[in-house]
C-alpha cells in the first residue's frame, strides 16, 4: 500500500506565500491611503486656485490629454483650464473644497466632490464635480472632469 505524503518543503512554502500575500495587501492599502491623501490635497489646491490664480497644481495634476466638461456643457483642455485659472481671480473672491469621496478601481480613481465659491459681485454657489484620475508612468493625474453649478446649499 502506497501512502501519499506531502513533501517537507510544502508547508513552509505555503506559509511563505500566505505571508507575502498578506504583506502585499498591507502595502497596497498603505499605497492607496497615500494616494487618497495626494488626490484630496490636489483637489483642494485646484479648488483654491480659482481664487488665487496659481496654476502650479493644475499643471501638475491635469494630464496633457485631459478633457473636461464645464457647467455649460462645453469641452475644455488642460491649457484652456490653465489660461482660465490665471484670469479667475478677477471674478472669484474665494473657492473652498467642501467634501470629496475617492473610489479606486486598480489604476483608476474617481473623485466626486463639491466646492463653495463666492464672486466679487456677491454671488455665491457650489461646484459639484467628478474627476477621473489615472495612474500612468508612475504618476496620478486627472484625465477627465465634469463640473456642474449647484445651489449653495444642497437639498
Amino acid at each position: 500500500m502506497k501512502i501519499n505524503r506531502r513533501p517537507d518543503w510544502m508547508l513552509p512554502c505555503a506559509l511563505t506565500i500566505l505571508a507575502m500575500l498578506f504583506l502585499c495587501d498591507c502595502s497596497i492599502q498603505k499605497d492607496r491611503k497615500e494616494t487618497e491623501r495626494y488626490i484630496l490635497e490636489s483637489e483642494r489646491q485646484w479648488a483654491e486656485s480659482v481664487a488665487t490664480g496659481d496654476t502650479s497644481a493644475i499643471e501638475r495634476i491635469l494630464a496633457d490629454d485631459f478633457i473636461g466638461v464645464d457647467p455649460k456643457g462645453r469641452l475644455y483642455t488642460k491649457q484652456q483650464m490653465i489660461d482660465e485659472t490665471r484670469n479667475a481671480p478677477k471674478y472669484f473672491v474665494s473657492n473652498r473644497l467642501n467634501d470629496v469621496k475617492v473610489r479606486f478601481y486598480r489604476r483608476t480613481a474617481v473623485a466626486q466632490g463639491s466646492e463653495t465659491w463666492e464672486k466679487h459681485s456677491g454671488e455665491r454657489g457650489r461646484f459639484v464635480w467628478t474627476d477621473t484620475w489615472l495612474r500612468r508612468n508612475g504618476r496620478w493625474q486627472i484625465v477627465a472632469a465634469e463640473d456642474l453649478i449647484a445651489p449653495e446649499k444642497a437639498d
